[in-house]
């Protein structure tokens, strides 16, 4: 399977329908946060469970997120997606109480693959949009 199936796959199955038992079909052992301004893993390097919890985050906060790829290009050991997200905000995020309001952000990341395997992203998005949506700003 082509890394950029790999990765609409994992997308798909693991954020969309939030079938995380997959993710060590999907994630290298040792994934590394690039670059994700904002993101509190931001130039770590997680394992599975550690990438898991980043997961439940989410998934807590926006139990009905969903990434919609609106575009993808594969090169090498790299794919690029440009993706919609939205999710209503049903969780708390962190210590905030959650808004119940509804956030609808566009982005980019860049998957890194190693082995066969997602090892890591790059990622940018308005983060500053959804914590207007949110009523935050």
């Amino acid at each position: 399977m082509s890394n950029e199936r790999q990765i609409i796959e994992f997308i798909e199955l693991v954020w969309n329908k939030k079938q995380t038992e997959l993710v060590p079909d999907y994630v290298h052992p040792e994934y590394k946060i690039f670059l994700d301004n904002a993101d509190p893993w931001e130039g770590k390097t997680l394992n599975h469970a550690e990438y898991l919890k980043r997961l439940g985050y989410s998934f807590q906060s926006f139990p009905d997120i969903h990434f919609e790829i609106t575009s993808s290009i594969e090169d090498g050991n790299c794919v690029a997606i440009n993706w919609i997200l939205t999710g209503t905000n049903f969780g708390p995020m962190g210590e905030i109480p959650p808004t119940g309001k509804c956030m609808q952000t566009e982005g980019v990341t860049i998957y890194h693959f190693a082995d066969g395997k997602i090892a890591g992203h790059t990622q940018v998005f308005n983060r500053t949009r959804v914590a207007q949506q949110l009523g935050f700003i």
